[in-house]
């Protein structure tokens, strides 16, 4: 019956967006009271995870292959979840609403390449490790803004260990690199993040205190963190790299020790990690992927220019301008998520410390 197929379609038609709908309804109420850097920074190591081990698994025998084809197409499905709690953390923390609808659209595009990195993945898609490679990319980028200082000087530990030690560059990006990267995100977010953990230590006196001396050493620390990895970063020298890592860990150890403050035990997690993680032990064949931005860290070498430069033809300065109005676009819209994510941690920092400012219960004991 024709008019009984019209209209059993019409009744279906909204199914697609009614699961969608309940989808991310159902994640967003898991990730209710969690820390989304936390959810960030481990995605973004499943991410690395996947991307190392999506360069061969075409290769293996047929039933292999596609067993390990649908696993990480689960996998890849699961990490593009993430994004929508940060999306809506992010969405709310921006008052403008032209801003809030430009900080959905990228986090909506970087959750459809996961998505789409996920169908290539279940379908055997050669294209899978340059979408994967892309995806990683946003990842990094983005936890590099929301990362919390004990949690990026052990990343900097790790990328700085594997500067040291002569690591091939993961999807293109050098660790030295990398190590700089979180150095200055550490930098950037020290002193308001050292600020609400005092306020949380004199509320709370089961906290280990974090004196203003030690404050002190660690931002002469990480100025003096940063000038040597920027040397490096230029011209690698493994002596500056050996103490980059010495500075590093003195840094760990001056930082309060309370399970969020990266003490030794957490130092030894995380070395143990790094020795067991196949993105610094495997060195596999990366892609260059197209769509992936430069390491904004690497400088242009300005003692080769040609005093004489030759003219270029018009074409080519149309395509020049129009790629440099693109990367001027990205800035812009890079620079929007980052003020967005400062006035979310801060509004989180100011939840906390009013949490610990509230008077304590005679019934509650204080252990």
């Amino acid at each position: 019956d024709a008019r009984a197929n019209r209209n059993f379609t019409r009744a279906t038609d909204g199914l697609p967006a009614l699961r969608e709908t309940a989808h991310i309804n159902a994640v967003l109420k898991a990730a209710e009271g969690k820390d989304q850097a936390d959810a960030l920074q481990r995605a973004t190591a499943d991410v690395r995870s996947l991307f190392a081990a999506s360069a061969g698994y075409r290769d293996l025998p047929a039933a292999e292959a596609v067993a390990k084809a649908d696993a990480y197409a689960a996998r890849a499905r699961k990490l593009a979840d993430v994004w929508i709690p940060v999306r809506e953390q992010i969405a709310r923390s921006v008052t403008n609403e032209q801003d809030a609808a430009a900080v959905t659209e990228v986090a909506d595009q970087a959750r459809a390449r996961m998505l789409r990195a996920a169908r290539e993945l279940g379908d055997l898609d050669g294209e899978a490790y340059a979408t994967l490679a892309a995806s990683e990319t946003e990842y990094t980028r983005f936890l590099k803004m929301v990362i919390l200082p004990p949690a990026a000087i052990r990343e900097d530990l790790a990328a700085q260990s594997n500067a040291w030690q002569d690591v091939e560059a993961f999807n293109n990006r050098p660790w030295q690199g990398e190590a700089l990267d979180y150095t200055r995100a550490f930098r950037q977010k020290f002193p308001a993040w050292a600020q609400a953990y005092e306020q949380q230590a004199q509320a709370d006196t089961n906290k280990p205190p974090f004196t203003a001396e030690a404050q002190a050493r660690v931002s002469a620390l990480s100025t003096e963190l940063e000038k040597i990895q920027i040397e490096c970063a230029r011209a690698p020298d493994p002596t500056l790299q050996e103490k980059a890592l010495g500075i590093i860990r003195e840094i760990m150890e001056l930082l309060p020790k309370d399970g969020g403050g990266g003490g030794q035990q957490q130092q030894n997690q995380q070395q143990n990690q790094d020795k067991n993680n196949p993105d610094n032990n495997e060195k596999s064949d990366n892609k260059q992927d197209p769509d992936q931005q430069s390491d904004p860290q690497q400088e242009p070498d300005l003692g080769t220019q040609d005093e004489n430069p030759r003219e270029e033809p018009q074409d080519e300065k149309d395509e020049k301008e129009s790629t440099g109005e693109e990367q001027q676009e990205d800035k812009d819209v890079e620079a929007l998520l980052k003020k967005a994510l400062e006035r979310s941690a801060e509004h989180e920092a100011e939840k906390k410390a009013r949490m610990y400012r509230a008077p304590r219960n005679d019934s509650d004991r204080d252990w």
